[in-house]
């Protein structure tokens, strides 16, 4: 089970949300109060964990959204080949190829040795920070 559910009222910034079929972090969320008739509504902005695109949207806050299970896992690293890096779990010794980070603080320190905290988020992999 790679996702779940939560209700639109209960996001917070910082929390994780599917939208579209991407895992999104939300950054900004703005709740409406509504007339006489209507339910109260929420604007919510997220940026792509793996796209950076901004992605926003807007529900009532009584509707339930998809939300990630996110798995946080720790791997080493065993190669640096350019765009991509070998990493094998360090529970599991499993070895995969994660797409380095674009972040270039965190892709300088990404080396052969190096230990790193990667997440599996509905089935995609992604290198979050060096230990």
């Amino acid at each position: 089970m790679s996702k779940t559910f939560a209700e639109v009222g209960d996001l917070k910034v910082g929390s994780y949300v599917i939208i579209d079929g991407e895992p999104c972090r939300v950054v900004e969320i703005t709740k409406a109060k509504t007339g006489k008739h209507g339910s109260a509504k929420a604007h919510v902005v997220a940026i792509g964990l793996f796209t950076g695109s901004k992605k926003t949207f807007v529900a009532p806050v009584d509707q339930r959204v998809e939300v990630p299970i996110i798995e946080k896992r720790n791997g080493q690293v065993i190669a640096d080949m350019g765009d991509v890096v070998q990493v094998m779990d360090l529970e599991t010794y499993e070895t995969f190829e994660i797409p380095k980070p674009k972040e270039e603080d965190l892709a300088s320190k990404i080396a052969p040795g190096v230990e790193v905290e990667y997440w599996v988020i509905l089935g995609h992999r992604k290198i979050v920070r060096v230990r």
